[in-house]
This record gives structure tokens, C-alpha cells and sequence, in this order.
């Protein structure tokens, strides 16, 4: 499963992509809809590690994804 916790830009690209084709739009459309270009898309989802973060942050929103930020020792997906 591509969502839950990320470590890597590969792991942001991954729940991107997967989340676009869950929705089932082509990457031109979506790029549209989040208003970047259809290579920087492209390049986010194959975790590209330079990608631009307001613009990979609004990447997200605009997909429905959302991000959270917390100390490790609070994480809520750590196994007990």
C-alpha cells in the first residue's frame, strides 16, 4: 500500500501516483488540476528528490492527499 508513512521521494511519487489512478485521471488532467506542469508530475511521481516542495505540497492537497508532521517518539503508526 503506497500511504502511510514516507521516507523517501520515491514514497511521496508512489502514493501521488497511486492516488491518481484510483481517481482515474490522466496525468496531463491531473497536472492541470493541480496546476503544474505535466513534467514536473511526471518527475514527482518517479520521486524525483529535487522536486520543488510548495509546488509538491500543493501537488498533494490538490490530489486530497495530506501531510502531518510529528516527533518519532509520537508517531501513530509505530508498532506496538
Amino acid at each position: 500500500m503506497p500511504y502511510g508513512k514516507v521516507a523517501t521521494p520515491e514514497d511521496i511519487g508512489r502514493a501521488i501516483r497511486s492516488k491518481r489512478k484510483e481517481t482515474g485521471v490522466r496525468q496531463e488532467i491531473a497536472a492541470g488540476m493541480c496546476g503544474v506542469g505535466t513534467k514536473f508530475l511526471s518527475q514527482l511521481e518517479n520521486g524525483k528528490e529535487t522536486a520543488e516542495l510548495g509546488k509538491t505540497l500543493k501537488v498533494l492537497q490538490k490530489m486530497g492527499l495530506v501531510v502531518y508532521i510529528f516527533p518519532r517518539s509520537a508517531d501513530p503508526l509505530k508498532e506496538r
